[in-house]
């Protein structure tokens, strides 16, 4: 008997492909789409009719879930309450840890599915009975910073057929196998954040901004801001401060409802503190405290942010210490942090605006 695989399908040409691929691979593949958002391109009625679609072409069975009012609660909720607590979040990692993942598995084990897939550029790999997650091999594509918070158990049934490609001939076979998605064009925002707009998202929201002072790091009054929540660590413009030299947003104080803000030179640290740590590998293999001898690794701290050597020092609570060998700009404090040893995530956390 064919192996059975639940796909999910957002209408997109990354997972059209992944569940081509499965096909070709002799896989049984079921395509499910998860509605996320009414008005989201891609986990939206659209998105789910692109993927209906592409199930139709592929002759697959296809189902759709419900998920808004899940999502609504625990990332849109949590997204808004973080930019108001002065913290710039990233739904996306949470959303697959919390909504994607867990929904594909749970659908799955209802029909009777042991295994589900994603098009996502990552790889997996098992050494020594454990299941790591790995780089995808195109490095302008790579998700496995998105995807550093699955569990070993969700690891061990998630398969990632795109992990070996590159975007290029993804669209290629999507082409080539007569896929109408395959010029469609990738998703470059947060899909429930229509242009990309944040700030005009909360105000229809509700979020009224109560003004405060804006003051550099000795304390000096330069200016006032519309609210915290309007404002980021590292963001330059919008700050209405006529001054010298260009001024960046340097920390957020919520409780004081202050905003400092420093040189471009005062944007670099070379710690910080990141919580809610996820191990890949066993959490013992990293020393407590500061002794010399910290672990050694590549940490990413955004998306597109180039891993940088730093070393780890766990702290108690699913807590770790990062320190960097070179100071790293704009460490934003609700964005994630992932470690890398070589291509293999060993683990990765939430940046905390706890100080160093």
């Amino acid at each position: 008997m064919k192996k059975k695989i639940v796909v999910a399908m957002s209408g997109g040409v990354d997972s059209s492909v992944a569940a081509l691929l499965l096909m070709k691979q002799g896989y049984d593949v079921t395509g499910l789409s998860l509605k996320l958002f009414e008005q989201s391109k891609c986990c939206g009625v659209r998105g789910i009719e692109d993927a209906r679609g592409v199930a139709r072409k592929l002759g697959i069975p296809f189902y759709a879930i419900n998920c808004v009012k899940e999502f609504e609660k625990k990332i849109i909720d949590y997204f808004c309450k973080s930019y108001k607590d002065g913290i710039t979040p990233n739904p996306c990692v949470l959303c697959n840890g919390l909504i994607k993942f867990g929904y594909l598995l749970k659908k799955a084990g209802e029909l009777g599915i042991g295994h589900i897939a994603t098009g996502h550029y990552a790889r997996t790999a098992k050494k020594n009975g454990r299941w790591f997650l790995k780089k995808g091999k195109d490095a302008g594509k790579d998700q496995s910073y998105f995807l550093y918070p699955l569990t070993r158990e969700q690891l061990s049934v998630s398969v990632f057929p795109l992990g070996g490609y590159t975007k290029s001939a993804v669209r290629k076979l999507a082409r080539e196998n007569g896929l109408k998605v395959h010029d469609k064009p990738g998703s470059q925002e947060v899909c429930f954040i229509p242009g990309d707009d944040y700030r005009k998202f909360l105000e229809k929201r509700g979020y009224k901004g109560r003004p405060g002072p804006v003051v550099d790091k000795d304390n000096n009054l330069l200016g006032e801001h519309r609210g915290i929540a309007f404002y980021t660590i590292g963001q330059r413009g919008g700050l209405g401060i006529s001054h010298k030299t260009p001024l960046y947003v340097t920390s957020i104080d919520s409780k004081k409802n202050i905003i400092v803000v420093g040189t471009n030179k005062e944007t670099f640290t070379d710690e910080l503190v990141a919580r809610d740590v996820n191990w890949a590998i066993n959490p013992g293999e990293v020393k407590t405290g500061l002794s010399r001898g910290g672990m050694k690794v590549k940490a990413r701290i955004r998306y597109r942010h180039e891993p940088a050597s730093a070393a780890l020092w766990k702290l108690g609570n699913g807590r770790v210490r990062v320190r960097f060998l070179k100071p790293q700009r704009s460490v934003t404090p609700g964005q994630s942090v992932v470690f890398y040893k070589r291509d293999v995530v060993v683990g990765g956390g939430i940046i905390s605006n706890e100080l160093v």
